[in-house]
């Protein structure tokens, strides 16, 4: 059985959902899930989760992401992007000094209102199905943090920039660039997006569908998965001493963290197959997250 993380290029087009279902035909494994939900346009690292390895999503979520995102000034869509009904355009006179002084208003700890068009639940309606059908509902802002926000380069005369992004979970950067625009005077949306980076992984690690549908026909599918525990390689190693200590961890009990230090662990076997996440607190060892199969 598949077990294991892909790092899928994502095509524009595809909802983060339609490469799982994808994934999961291929592999013929139900337990498929992603680290961070990439809208249709937009393209780049999707992180996969692949059987057993479904079980690390919810530490992979938590982790920063950096986007190249394409700014268009001068024109607010509903859906705060290029794809999404036109509402309004306005003349654009605006200079890179002016931009740069606004993008650094925008970094570090900032508070978003989250779009419309976007799969966050209010009384148990996501806040897309209303908008399709014309409602809008009042959305409490919410705190984000732009960890960096760079202007790469601007047209001698234009309205086009594009931006780079490295954000914690929860950000839209579609909401980003429509914030930047109103902040302007000219409104804005974005226009593009590419995700870089994500849960420690990079595009230098991704792999497109059509590659993985070629390996999956040779047979070899399989050969493209990484392991669970490259999600928590800043964590350090903690190899167990004895079948006996393996067997209570596989049994859920904890065990006596003698002189180490307090923190979280990378567990391995006695044979250094990787068994969980774990804590040592107050001379205590617990696990935090178990990988093995029961």
């Amino acid at each position: 059985m598949a077990n294991g993380i892909l790092i899928i290029d994502k095509p524009a087009g595809w909802t983060s959902m339609d490469v799982c279902a994808k994934l999961r035909g291929m592999f013929h494994e139900k337990r498929v899930g992603h680290a961070g939900t990439l809208d249709p346009m937009a393209t780049g690292v999707l992180p996969v989760f692949i059987g057993r390895a479904t079980r690390a999503v919810e530490f992979a979520t938590e982790s920063e992401k950096e986007y190249i995102a394409g700014l268009k000034l001068g024109v607010i869509t509903n859906t705060q992007d290029t794809t999404g009904e036109i509402l309004e355009e306005r003349a654009v006179e605006v200079n890179g000094e002016q931009l740069l002084a606004v993008l650094r208003r925008f970094t570090g700890d900032i508070e978003q209102t989250p779009p419309m068009y976007s799969a966050i639940k209010i009384n148990g309606k996501k806040l897309y199905e209303l908008a399709r059908k014309g409602k809008e509902v009042e959305r409490r802002p919410r705190p984000v943090t732009i960890h960096a926000l760079e202007l790469l380069g601007w047209p001698d005369a234009g309205e086009d920039f594009t931006l780079r992004v490295v954000c914690s979970k929860g950000t839209y950067v579609r909401t980003l660039c429509h914030d930047i625009g109103q902040a302007l005077g000219c409104g804005g949306c974005m226009s593009s997006l590419r995700r870089v980076q994500a849960a420690g992984f990079t595009l230098e690690d991704a792999v497109s569908l059509e590659a993985v549908q070629a390996a999956v026909d040779r047979g070899e599918g399989e050969s493209l998965l990484l392991p669970v525990d490259c999600c928590f390689a800043g964590l350090p190693m903690l190899v167990l001493k004895n079948a006996g200590a393996e067997k209570r961890l596989r049994n859920g009990a904890a065990l006596r963290a003698g002189d180490i230090p307090d923190g979280e662990y990378r567990v391995y076997g006695v044979d250094k197959t990787f068994l969980a996440l774990g804590r040592a607190s107050n001379g205590t060892f617990s696990t935090v997250k178990s990988f093995f199969e029961v």
